[in-house]
């Protein structure tokens, strides 16, 4: 989603803000620009498209000053265009802004009302000019801001910036992250703290509601209500805001490539050297009678997995929610219930919405993030942190298999804590993992070759069953994310059910089955498939392999694997499959059009 970076600083400006944005392309972006105070002078430099284009722009048109504020902008309303793209400016403020103001179309209303006219298609734009409207009167920069903000619905993370203010940044947040930096005689706004990670580790994250007034050696936060507050000074650590390629072609062959290790770290985040699980305090599997897990995208096709092992082996009941969906058809809330909150950001605002309407209802709320730091974290009962460090590519991947690690880990604690045996080789079998994924990474050369062919394709479909199903689903969003061909996921016995009328000579299939209890059920489905002509790519172990490779296009052989494990081993291929197409299309892997990496609006 949209990326915010301000700077109250000693050095010229715009190049540490190009630099800032640089380090939140990742959220996706669709025009960029910047504003500054020079002389008492406010302007602005606007570009379309990737952040070159601002650079270019600011060569020909220099912007000098001081303090400023940037914007990536991920469009909702209007289109991307120069005129569309912040800072929104009116008179004497410019704005930068991530989320939706609701109620722009009232305030609109309001304005011009007042002989107020727009030059924009955007709700942002209404923020600017509303601030403007209450300084006509004399009202001062910060009080203006203040007033504006108490009159806009919806979900914001706002900066302002002063025409004749060169010491002075507002910034407000509802619902979207921003985060304070502090500096020696700077200060800074961004995003989050991978936007400031090159300017400062001293971070202050603004909490829902709060309104602050920055000046180089000052900062002054206020509540909902208006009362100081006294918000946590944290030192972030540099280490987990590294964005580089590390000699990768893109983020994403980074982030597969990085997978084995950061599974391990998972691992021992939970596992002690005694194979002792141990939980964060306040998780206490023994008063849990039912499981609510909410997510969206990838992270809801974790949660699907982990239905299966806390069903399977703590004999736990489970419902799974599309964050998106859940608190509208207002669920009954049962005693005992644990409530678990799966976002790779922690700032997803379907899930945090779904958390909040929670609150006060489940036993237990707990946050399954990567930021320890975020608003899912913080408005948890319980954080469970999944180690997997900075991920930068949009499309999901070592984020996915670590929150499939730890909910695995959840689900044979559970188990424990409930008297149940685990399932055999648990949970030694689990210090093997990161070595299978090693060896998993290994079938890349092959899945490029398929690949090639595969981008030639309109329509793919992914089939899987049992645990495997959700992979199937999972394998068919990272095709699409990244590929933009249009890709199915389905459980293997549902194909009789209406899909196999797909199936002809033009379809390819991926199927995914490695050789378990339901292997000779899903060769059977896959057997359907090529009596009419289906393009079978099987993704399966050797004794798969050896058992049911005629016939099929392309065989993808994985190590042998315990069945538990077997679903975070079958990500790799399926993230592999959507790279390797995605790179024989020539589309951009790392930021795929229209998605962004955290989605902080409804």
């Amino acid at each position: 989603m949209c990326g915010i970076v301000g700077v109250l600083g000693s050095h010229e400006v715009s190049p540490i803000l190009v630099e800032a944005l640089k380090r939140l392309e990742y959220r996706g972006y669709d025009s960029a620009g910047i504003a500054t105070v020079n002389a008492g002078k406010l302007d602005r430099r606007r570009a379309v498209g990737k952040l070159v284009n601002l650079s270019d722009e600011l060569v020909h048109n220099p912007l000098p000053g001081k303090s400023g504020i940037g914007h990536t902008r991920w469009a909702t309303h209007g289109a991307p265009s120069v005129t569309n793209a912040h800072p929104h400016q009116a008179g004497r403020v410019a704005v930068v802004h991530n989320g939706i103001i609701e109620n722009f179309k009232d305030l609109r209303a309001t304005l011009a009302g007042h002989g107020i006219t727009f030059a924009t298609q955007t709700d942002t734009e209404t923020v600017a000019l509303l601030c403007e409207f209450h300084m006509r009167d004399g009202t001062g920069p910060v009080e203006a801001a203040r007033k504006t903000v108490a009159q806009l619905d919806g979900a914001f993370a706002l900066a302002f910036l002063f025409d004749g203010e060169e010491d002075l940044m507002v910034a407000a947040r509802k619902g979207s992250p921003l985060a304070i930096g502090h500096g020696d005689d700077e200060m800074y706004v961004g995003s989050d703290a991978i936007a400031l990670a090159s300017l400062t580790d001293q971070v202050t994250y603004l909490e829902e509601g709060d309104f602050a007034v920055l000046t180089r050696q000052s900062l002054e936060i206020r509540d909902s209500k208006g009362h100081l507050a006294n918000r946590e000074l944290r030192q972030i650590t540099l280490e987990n805001t590294r964005v580089d390629k590390d000699g990768h072609k893109h983020f994403m062959a980074k982030e597969i490539a990085e997978q084995p290790v950061a599974v391990d770290k998972a691992l021992r985040a939970f596992l002690d050297d005694q194979d002792v699980i141990t939980l964060p305090e306040g998780l206490d599997f023994s008063k849990i009678e039912r499981l609510s897990l909410v997510a969206c995208g990838t992270a809801y096709y974790a949660c699907m997995v982990a239905k299966y092992w806390f069903e399977t082996i703590a004999r736990l009941p489970v419902e799974v929610d599309v964050a998106s969906e859940f608190r509208y058809r207002e669920p009954p809330v049962s005693p005992g219930t644990l409530a678990l909150f799966v976002s790779q950001s922690g700032e997803t605002a379907d899930t945090l919405a779904a958390l909040r309407y929670m609150q006060g209802k489940a036993d237990v709320i707990a946050g399954l993030v990567n930021v320890p730091e975020s608003s899912i974290a913080r408005e948890s009962d319980v954080v469970l942190p999944i180690h997997a460090g900075p991920e930068i590519s949009v499309a999901s991947t070592k984020a996915f298999t670590c929150q499939l690690t730890v909910l695995l880990l959840l689900a044979l604690k559970a188990a424990q804590t409930r008297g149940l045996p685990l399932p055999a080789g648990m949970p030694d079998d689990l210090r093997a993992l990161p070595g299978l994924i090693h060896q998993s990474l290994a079938s890349e050369v092959q899945i490029a070759s398929a690949a090639r062919d595969l981008a030639t394709a309109r329509d793919i479909i992914f089939l899987g069953r049992g645990q495997l199903y959700p992979l199937a689903l999972e394998g068919a969003l990272k095709l699409k994310e990244l590929s933009y061909i249009h890709a199915e996921g389905y459980a293997s016995g549902e194909l009789k059910h209406g899909p196999i009328a797909l199936i002809d000579d033009t379809v390819p299939v991926i199927v995914m089955a490695p050789k378990d209890a339901l292997f000779e059920k899903t060769i059977s489905n896959m057997q359907e498939v090529m009596a009419r002509g289906g393009r079978v790519v099987l993704v399966t172990d050797p004794d798969g392999a050896r058992e049911a490779s005629e016939g099929t296009a392309e065989v993808i052989t994985l190590p042998r694997a315990p069945v538990t494990l077997a679903p975070i081993l079958y990500a790799i291929p399926a993230q592999q499959i959507a790279y390797f197409t995605a790179i024989a299309k020539g589309t951009d892997v790392d930021q795929p059009r229209n998605l962004a990496k955290s989605v902080t609006v409804e």
